[in-house]
């Protein structure tokens, strides 16, 4: 059964980032959620009126509050679980109506924030604040294994970014619901990018440069595997740029799609290349481990067993890049007599 509970005014509900399976309905009072919205980074405010609902789309798809819930005056509100949530809305057409007006106009808000990412200039979204922006949309679409790989690349080049925390929290919660339903996400929060690599580990002022906006674009062409869609817009990037951060970042890229479109011998030159280029690269043992995986698809297993091998020697056990070679390794050690 739904349970009463009571709020005084200004007290908190729920915080953004929290992790709940409840769902609420307002039987008196008012209530406010606060987000921030990540084109201004101002505050938005949105009431919740009497019989209305909220909590419903993190609950329903198992992820963190998106939003802060504070009650403005004293407050009852009637908490659902998932379970009793579903059971109250299959017996409610008129719940179910409410539901559907609800999610169309938060639909129609994603689509025009879309629309506006796609269509700004350089001059107005800065480098840093498109990627994150990549991985907040496929995020906030439950689309966790895109958004997994979007925020991994957000951290790698901007750990101290201003997006971080926020991304930090989306990344964790995409890997929970992936290893939950054993989805393949391998990303994780990596250790702040070395020193010495141009450009890499500080956000870039606002401005940015076409290749900067290329770049976003890539990884979120390289999040839904159109790998070679993704490897034309790189391409481009290296040849008509010249800045150091934005080389580097799309030259990883660049060998990440070559294996992924199983052109083995070049992703093995390309990762060779770069690893010479950039020996403080921060995805140096990403680059390592993709070079195994080029061996492994040639059919070169004592080649691949060697990369697997070196990566692991580079990472701590629990490193994601580690069990991944770990597990490669076993894979065709089997297979090798």
């Amino acid at each position: 059964m739904p349970k009463s509970i009571t709020f005084k005014a200004n007290s908190i509900i729920y915080f953004q980032g929290d992790q709940s399976e409840r769902i609420f309905i307002l039987k008196s009072g008012r209530v406010l959620l606060k987000t921030l919205d990540i084109d201004t980074g101002k505050e938005v405010n949105e009431v919740i009126n009497t019989g209305e609902f909220f909590g419903v789309k993190s609950a329903l798809g198992r992820y963190i509050r998106d939003e802060t819930c504070m009650a403005l005056t004293d407050t009852e509100v009637l908490a659902f679980s998932v379970a009793e949530f579903e059971q109250l809305v299959l017996s409610n057409t008129r719940i179910i109506m409410k539901m559907l007006k609800v999610f169309s106009n938060q639909l129609r808000r994603i689509h025009h924030k879309v629309e506006k990412l796609l269509n700004k200039s350089d001059a107005e979204t800065d480098p840093e604040t498109g990627l994150f922006k990549v991985g907040d949309y496929y995020f906030n679409n439950r689309q966790f294994h895109q958004a997994a790989f979007a925020l991994n690349r957000y951290l790698t080049y901007y750990p101290q970014g201003q997006y971080a925390s926020q991304a930090t929290l989306r990344l964790q919660e995409s890997e929970r619901y992936l290893s939950k339903t054993g989805g393949s996400g391998t990303a994780a929060k990596p250790a702040a990018a070395p020193v010495g690599m141009p450009g890499m580990g500080a956000p870039k002022p606002s401005g940015g440069t076409g290749g900067a906006k290329q770049f976003y674009e890539a990884v979120g062409l390289i999040s839904q595997e159109k790998y070679q869609d993704a490897l034309n817009i790189l391409n481009e990037i290296i040849t008509g740029n010249t800045d150091p951060e934005n080389l580097a970042k799309a030259e990883f890229e660049i060998g990440r799609c070559l294996t992924h479109l199983k052109k083995h011998d070049e992703a093995i030159r390309h990762f060779t290349g770069l690893i010479q280029k950039y020996p403080k690269h921060p995805d140096i043992k990403e680059a390592l481990f993709l070079i195994g995986k080029a061996y492994e698809g040639k059919g070169d297993k004592p080649w691949a067993k060697n990369f697997y091998e070196k990566v692991m020697s580079m990472c701590q056990e629990d490193e994601p890049t580690a069990i991944r070679a770990r597990k490669a390794l076993q894979a065709i050690s089997g297979g090798m007599g």
